[in-house]
């Protein structure tokens, strides 16, 4: 398989467009062909080819964009998303790639005047989802090939895979717009059509003893369920889990190239964590009768696509998580084609004990080892496949998580470099101190962008990665990072779920769906600003009239009214907590 950039083989993009604006259309060109592009309506969104040199007169205004990444349909019309400044982060084998660095809708719904006031009301709402879309964070893409698919699955791919279309190229569940580029497929607009990645893509360059190597660290998130931290948890009944990611280490030397993969994504049984205002909500396992159904529908498609599967459960196992993890273990262990293994993260290797970890690798190196890497040679024949994959988890797949898949990242990166014989077989990377802070600041950054998606915050733990160990810097972001999470989990969340679920396409907008402000209560209030009133209010009242008291023995009575009314309101607020926080409108958890 030919996969080299100077290639005549592989399709590419249009790198860069000419947007012109006219009254009532907006025109894309491409400054390579002038007769290359598309319009669109200002009043509706039909799109339409151009034909020839066609020509509409002066626009009153043009601009440069970097791509159109779809459209989407609301109530009034349709609006474009448009690539408006891009970054080159690297190369993957030897192609260029770009991060998006910002985003714009154009909106061709002119015809808005024509809804009704409710319909308006509900107009407002979704465009202030797309507001949020368009600071959707890491998204990646390149002109000249997919990314999405790993390079095991390249190379086994047919001849001529990379001369169809990128769109054409791409793994489904790897495409974060997949459903913003239905109508550029429908008109065949094949050299516009640009597929992104959501997750992360780091490159860094090895000295490895004057030898040099590239290592290249790409995460795909799988947009099947798609969403935040607390609203998208477990599985669906399809056995699709929450925050699934696959990540991929590529390095490259001396003219060989090495893939290892491994996969995380949520418990795939169905379970909830509703926000409630309490720092940790209880979790609750659903009681369905599918549940045997969907653990195996998960792990069917994950050995379908990568073969022998060993589970690592990282989760405690007392409380609520040990509840989780059991019922998980009961589960999987109904399926004799996985190999389940638990280990207590938290237990094992919390303060200053990063080192137990290796009582982890103790428990799986059989499987690992019999698991492999892919290699393939100068001449791209293939040397070596990766038989299996390691799926870890814990209650997020973030943190925990991402320490333990560094970790064997590293176990793996030796093997690799010992076989290619940058390192003899009694060297580790860890021994080449700038060259192992390379992959380790990788790796952390890596985590930071994966948490950043999920959870709106970075990743906690991050000095298990870059330093084996905790320090005092680390505690305090790591605090920080949790209070920012407590906020936007509990008065953020539900809209940037319903951002997610419109966009994905699993919420499709209508006048036949029912409005989502029908039946909201309570909830239509505005979450924050009621709570925070309530409690600083009472607080403050309280606190005037106890310092009153001091001075006055008659205001006695009132301090006491008043710390009986703040405690009541207390009562209130934590009694409606679920009420009072930010929920999704749109669709429900499964």
């Amino acid at each position: 398989m030919e996969i080299e950039p100077n290639s005549i083989d592989h399709f590419k993009l249009y790198s860069q467009l000419e947007l012109q604006e006219f009254a009532d259309k907006f025109v894309f060109r491409s400054p390579e062909s002038s007769t290359e592009g598309f319009s669109v309506s200002r009043y509706d969104g039909n799109i339409e080819k151009l034909n020839g040199d066609m020509s509409f007169g002066k626009p009153s205004k043009v601009s440069t964009i970097y791509g159109v990444a779809g459209t989407i349909r609301l109530l009034a019309g349709s609006h474009i998303l448009l690539i408006t400044s891009r970054k080159e982060v690297g190369n993957y084998l030897g192609f260029p790639i770009f991060r998006v660095m910002s985003m714009k809708f154009l909106s061709c719904n002119e015809a808005s005047r024509h809804l009704t006031r409710q319909e308006k009301r509900d107009e407002t709402y979704f465009m202030n989802l797309l507001t949020i879309v368009e600071s959707t964070p890491g998204l990646y893409y390149s002109y000249e090939t997919d990314i999405t698919v790993n390079l095991q699955r390249r190379c086994n791919l047919t001849k001529g895979w990379m001369s169809k279309p990128v769109w054409k190229q791409a793994d489904p569940r790897f495409v974060w717009n997949k459903n913003l580029l239905e109508e550029l497929i429908e008109n065949k607009l094949d050299g516009f059509i640009v597929p992104l990645l959501q997750g992360s893509f780091q490159t860094g360059h090895l000295k490895l003893k004057d030898s040099p190597a590239t290592i290249a660290l790409i995460s795909r998130r799988c947009t099947r369920r798609l969403g935040t931290r607390m609203w998208r948890r477990g599985a669906n009944l399809e056995g699709d889990a929450a925050n699934f990611i696959e990540t991929e280490q590529l390095l490259e030397f001396e003219g060989f190239r090495s893939s290892f993969l491994q996969i995380r994504g949520s418990i795939p049984l169905l379970w909830e964590q509703i926000v409630d205002l309490s720092y940790k909500p209880r979790l609750n396992i659903i009681d369905h009768e599918e549940t045997p159904k969907v653990v195996e529908r998960h792990f069917h498609d994950l050995l379908q696509r990568y073969g022998h599967v060993v589970a690592v459960d990282l989760t405690n196992k007392q409380g609520d998580e040990g509840l989780l993890s059991a019922a998980y273990a009961a589960e999987i262990q109904k399926l004799s084609s996985v190999r389940y293994v638990s280990f207590d993260f938290h237990h094992c290797c919390g303060g200053s004990n990063f080192d137990n970890i290796q009582l982890l690798y103790d428990q799986i190196a059989e499987d690992f080892e019999k698991n492999g890497y892919f290699l393939i040679d100068t001449e791209e024949k293939i040397i070596l496949e990766q038989r299996g994959v390691i799926r870890s988890n814990c209650i997020d797949c973030l943190d925990r998580t991402n320490v333990t898949q560094s970790y064997l990242a590293g176990k793996s990166l030796d093997s690799q470099l010992q076989r290619l014989g940058a390192l003899s077989s009694n060297e580790c990377i860890s021994m080449f101190t700038e060259d192992f802070e390379i992959f380790k600041i990788m790796w952390m950054e890596q985590g930071d962008e994966i948490s950043l998606e999920y959870s709106g915050t970075h990743a906690l733990k991050r000095d298990l990665v870059r330093y084996g160990k905790q320090t005092m810097t680390g505690l305090v972001k790591d605090g920080m990072s949790a209070i920012s999470r407590y906020f936007l989990n509990n008065f953020q969340d539900g809209i940037r779920q319903d951002a997610a679920d419109l966009i994905s396409g699993r919420y499709s907008v209508n006048r036949d769906s029912p409005s989502p402000f029908q039946n909201n209560g309570f909830d239509s209030l505005s979450y924050l600003p009621v709570a925070s009133a309530l409690l600083i209010g009472g607080l403050t009242v309280t606190t005037i009239t106890i310092n009153q008291a001091g001075r006055n023995t008659n205001t006695i009575l009132s301090s006491a009214l008043c710390a009986g009314v703040i405690a009541g309101v207390m009562a209130l607020v934590k009694s409606n907590g679920r009420q009072i926080c930010s929920r999704p409108r749109l669709c429900g958890l499964l």
